[in-house]
């Protein structure tokens, strides 16, 4: 067997999170945050209106831009395993209340909570040993 396949079943936890990261971030960048991290105000506005399924019925601008930015900047954070935590958190607490949203509205919210458990379980597990969070900040990691 070759060294590489067999460095990757020896660290295959690692790999597996490294998976996790690197497409759950591209699937979110390209079919979620890029269209609304450049779509400006009005459509944050729009996005930012569903806190008021919480109760919270102030700033809906921001609320908008910072689910625009974690679907966008948050998930090019994840990939690179960068700020992991923060990063899928945000990520995780998104996805959450979008698929709040989706059962209010009777729609299908398995993508939002699918995507929610594996921002989640990335955020319990940490961005693995194939992540600039590792390099940058091992003392954490």
């Amino acid at each position: 067997m070759s060294n590489s396949i067999q460095g990757l079943l020896e660290n295959r936890h690692d790999a597996g999170l490294l998976l996790l990261r690197l497409f759950s971030g591209y699937l979110m960048i390209v079919n979620h945050g890029y269209g609304k991290i450049t779509a400006g105000p009005e459509r944050w506005e729009r996005i930012g209106g569903a806190m008021e399924q919480f109760g919270i019925d102030f700033l809906p601008v921001f609320w908008g831009f910072m689910a625009s930015f974690s679907e966008s900047v948050c998930a090019v954070l994840l990939i690179f395993g960068l700020f992991t935590l923060p990063a899928s958190f945000l990520l995780s607490v998104t996805m959450f209340v979008a698929a709040y949203g989706h059962v209010l509205d009777g729609e299908n919210a398995e993508k939002a909570f699918i995507f929610g458990v594996i921002y989640l379980a990335v955020m319990i597990m940490g961005a693995g040993k194939y992540s600039l969070d590792r390099k940058l900040f091992p003392h954490l990691t």
